[in-house]
């Protein structure tokens, strides 16, 4: 492999459109709280630390994973060869460092959560990824506390925590499907998820039954007043296309875990329009 194969295999390893998520959701969590223009070093420090953090989890997961991937995703670098084993756990270290770097300059509360996280990250991948509906949950509460870390790094986070409850549950949805697409490599690997224990079908419902309940709590941040009438009117068309992926996923698990991400993110672009609506004035 060239020097540049082996570069976009490192950048592949960070899975860049999810470093990009996670730093957004961070974001808005910090924005949620109102500490965007009060504290920029910490809002940026913040998001930074999340970008290496998710980059360095998802390089030593394709580090664990290599075995699985080869018949998952022959695609990857690992099994395509653009990134040795040891190369990918040699950068995920480095990652994990930026990451720690950057948290240790923020609050209390901000590193605490970024401690707890560290250390899940790395649990996950070694313990808690084949255990049937544990794994789920951990990668849930990662994806959902980057909202607290966020609020956290400006110390205020009461009006993150509904937003964590929310996207932990979209999330939980989206990794059950995830484990009935992959099921065939996790089988063939000896892992016991979800959908192995007690049966695709089965897991969907559970999978889709967590999501409805996501979209029933969903007007919970406009109710509490944290959220004007635009979140609303941008939640709404999310919870449908969310719906509508779940249910997809009984014919398709790839289309409908592919299908319910784009239904978070325009989730998440609901949380910043409705804060944006109390907290822009309107005019006058």
């Amino acid at each position: 492999m060239t020097a540049g194969e082996t570069i976009r295999g490192l950048l592949e390893l960070t899975r860049p459109i999810n470093v990009v998520a996670a730093s957004v959701l961070t974001f808005i969590g910090a924005f949620v709280a109102g500490g965007v223009a009060a504290e920029p070093l910490s809002v940026t420090a913040a998001i930074a630390a999340t970008g290496f953090a998710v980059g360095a989890g998802n390089a030593i997961n394709d580090y664990f994973d290599r075995e699985i991937d080869r018949i998952n995703q022959p695609g990857r670098a690992i099994p395509r060869g653009a990134v040795s084993p040891r190369g990918a756990l040699g950068f995920s270290l480095v990652l994990f460092g930026g990451a720690v770097g950057l948290a240790i300059t923020l609050p209390a509360a901000a590193i605490a959560i970024a401690t707890i996280n560290l250390l899940a990250l790395v649990a996950y991948t070694e313990f808690f990824k084949g255990l049937p509906g544990l794994g789920n949950a951990l990668v849930a509460y990662l994806v959902g506390s980057t909202f607290l870390f966020g609020a956290a790094a400006v110390g205020n986070m009461g009006p993150a925590v509904v937003l964590f409850v929310l996207s932990a549950i979209a999330t939980l949805t989206r990794e059950i499907i995830k484990d009935v697409e992959d099921i065939a490599g996790d089988r063939e690997e000896g892992l016991n998820t979800l959908p192995i224990a007690i049966g695709e079908r089965r897991a969907l419902q559970i999978a889709t039954g967590l999501l409805i309940v996501a979209v029933i709590a969903s007007p919970i941040p406009y109710l509490l007043e944290y959220f004007g009438i635009m979140y609303l009117l941008v939640v709404v068309p999310a919870d449908a296309v969310m719906l509508y992926a779940a249910v997809e996923s009984f014919d398709d698990p790839t289309a409908g875990q592919s299908h319910l991400k784009y239904g978070m993110f325009l989730a998440a672009l609901a949380f910043i329009v409705g804060r944006a609506a109390v907290t822009i004035p309107t005019g006058g």
